[in-house]
């Protein structure tokens, strides 16, 4: 495994090239916790650098809780960098605050001048669910409000990210023409359709990084997925794939009856704004079950890290990033692996 700690446990990670190494961001808990399962509501957020993601060299930890009251006084959970137009390094993640007992998940920021050092952007969440369109806390029996692992992306002036009709309906199209917006890939719940699997991909835009808007989802609920975690868009050797992951819990009957109890990585093909949104359309990654995975641009082309969740024949948690596997992307299959 590419990154395996004697004394912590990891997790959902994510990656960015500053144009001489690779930073992986991870999700990591100390194994004096005991139980790996108390790991969620421990968590850190870990730091490595490597030149090929494989060999990686452990830095100063990126990001820990706030002193209450605050969004992230509970947990600082999984999110994503890029770079503004500011020159600063963003990273967007995912809080959690111990004054609604962490049921509550919002979207916060923090920057950097050099990827080390990060300065988190108060103590109010940026981003939450708009009930308007998501299921919040007690619209439900799901055990929590969902608004999580942000993926953040910058399109160009003029490209309407979910089509025509999407911006149109959502009243952005003039201003979606006119500047090139950020766009924020939200994991989150349909406030309508069955209980069970109202997993949809949450939006949100912004012109300047700090103000968002929260829009409708992009797609539509499909008898699925109960959630779809851990969001990511790329345009892998020329094909548009959004990935995720979903463990089997959270499958409808019929995935769960064809799939089996097997926690896994999803991707399909979509169109280059983001449209044709299908996530009946959505393949396992077979090959290499790794969950929450990313795929990173390295130096011999795309590959895929996700966490080592459980094996052996009683079931313990590994909780370490996997070597990359090659991968690349077909229109008609999303991931697959490169021979």
């Amino acid at each position: 495994m590419a990154l395996r700690l004697v004394d912590k446990w990891i997790w959902d990670s994510w990656f960015v090239f500053d144009g001489e190494r690779y930073h992986a961001f991870y999700l990591s808990a100390s194994k004096a916790l005991g139980d790996p399962n108390r790991r969620h509501r421990h968590p850190i957020v870990g730091h490595a650098v490597s030149t090929d993601l494989v060999n990686w060299n452990v830095v100063v930890d990126a990001l820990i809780v706030s002193e209450s009251p605050a969004f992230d006084s509970y947990t600082t959970w999984t999110g994503s960098v890029v770079k503004g137009d500011d020159g600063l390094w963003w990273m967007y993640y995912t809080g959690t605050s111990r004054e609604d007992g962490g049921d509550r998940q919002t979207v916060g920021a923090a920057t950097s001048p050099d990827l080390f050092t990060w300065t988190k952007l108060g103590t109010e969440a940026m981003v939450a669910a708009d009930a308007r369109w998501y299921e919040t806390l007690g619209t439900s029996i799901w055990p929590d409000e969902a608004w999580r692992d942000p993926w953040v992306f910058k399109a160009q002036a003029g490209q309407l990210i979910g089509g025509e009709k999407y911006n149109a309906d959502a009243g952005i199209a003039d201003l979606a023409q006119s500047e090139p917006l950020w766009h924020m890939l939200v994991t989150a719940r349909s406030n309508s359709g069955p209980v069970a699997t109202r997993g949809v991909m949450g939006h949100a835009i912004s012109t300047d990084q700090r103000t968002w808007q929260v829009l409708p989802p992009l797609g539509s609920v499909t008898d699925d997925f109960g959630q779809l975690e851990v969001f990511q868009y790329e345009v892998i050797d020329g094909v548009p794939t959004v990935v995720f992951c979903c463990g089997w819990r959270e499958l409808s009957p019929a995935r769960l009856a064809s799939f089996g109890q097997r926690d896994a990585t999803y991707s399909f093909a979509v169109g280059s704004d983001l449209t044709d949104i299908d996530f009946a359309k959505a393949r396992a990654f077979e090959d290499r079950l790794v969950y929450a995975a990313r795929v990173v641009e390295g130096p011999d082309g795309w590959v895929l890290i996700g966490f080592e969740n459980f094996e052996g024949p009683d079931g313990e948690f590994v909780g370490a990033l996997s070597d990359p596997v090659p991968v690349t992307s077909l229109p008609e299959k999303g991931l697959v692996p490169k021979r």
